[in-house]
């Protein structure tokens, strides 16, 4: 008889956005929590199913693979789509050597009851324009918060980060 695995997470209410998924005990640093799985369909399918919720457009559950496919956590996926994005991270998508699965892994060692996270750090096509950046808004509220989901080169995110603090400060 095989031990079974241990059980890392539990998906609950998040602080951050919607569900989220959270530490079910301590997890050491490395551990694999979690295969991001879900439907592989190709770019073409994941644009002509974006958006999935019109209110919420730039929510989707895919998850893009450096072999060419995507994963759509939406259709026949597990409770791994229920991650959420921080800029300030303890967990990071992995690929397989194939570029065929995804697992997330923690990069330190989790308390019990913390919000698992990692960074998204989205990539789109063309220019990175200040409305693209709120489409893809952040809300972790870490201290190295870029102020979007999206990759943004260093100089980019320098600018934002500037310009948030400018904001933020007292008349």
């Amino acid at each position: 008889m095989s031990a079974s695995k241990p059980v890392w997470h539990v998906v609950k209410k998040s602080k951050t956005h919607g569900n989220g998924i959270f530490a079910a005990r301590k997890i050491p640093e490395g551990t694999n929590i979690l295969e991001y799985e879900g439907k592989r369909i190709t770019h073409e399918k994941a644009d002509e199913l974006h958006p999935t919720n019109p209110d919420d457009p730039f929510h989707t559950f895919f998850f893009s693979l450096s072999c060419g496919k995507v994963i759509d956590g939406g259709q026949k996926g597990n409770d791994a789509k229920w991650f959420n994005h921080s800029c300030g991270p303890n967990c990071e998508a992995q690929e397989n050597q194939k570029g065929t699965k995804v697992y997330i892994v923690a990069l330190r060692d989790i308390k019990k009851g913390e919000e698992l996270t990692y960074d998204y750090g989205l990539v789109l096509d063309g220019r990175i324009t200040k409305k693209r950046r709120n489409e893809y808004k952040c809300l972790c509220g870490t201290p190295e918060c870029r102020g979007t989901m999206l990759a943004l080169k260093k100089k980019a995110a320098k600018k934002t980060k500037k310009a948030e603090k400018a904001s933020k400060a007292p008349a």
